[in-house]
């Protein structure tokens, strides 16, 4: 007894891929409401997955960017907190309050 191959394209599998991920199915619902077997449309799903972490360069430059410009501001930030130290310490020396003895 042999067995037929069914060919899918590739626009069937990309929406029954979207069922799953995007529209919240259960992979056994999406089977049995397409006719496709589970593992093969998880097979689909787990390919997609792989394709979409391969693509994400572009947010990991922008995690880089992101990362860069907070790195400069918290440098920024302590700069200024340092500044405002002195001179609370500067300000409590003039007015003779003796904080800072």
């Amino acid at each position: 007894m042999s067995t037929i191959r069914r060919k899918y394209t590739q626009e069937f599998k990309d929406s029954a891929v979207k069922l799953i991920t995007e529209q919240g199915y259960q992979l056994s619902e999406a089977s049995r409401n397409l006719g496709v077997n589970i593992s093969i449309l998880r097979r689909w799903r787990n390919a997609s997955n792989f394709t979409e972490k391969g693509r994400s360069a572009p947010v990991k430059e922008d995690l880089h960017a992101e990362l860069a410009r907070l790195k400069k501001e918290n440098h920024r930030l302590k700069l200024e907190r340092e500044v405002l130290k002195k001179a609370a310490v500067f300000f409590a020396i003039e007015s003779g309050s003796g904080i800072c003895s």
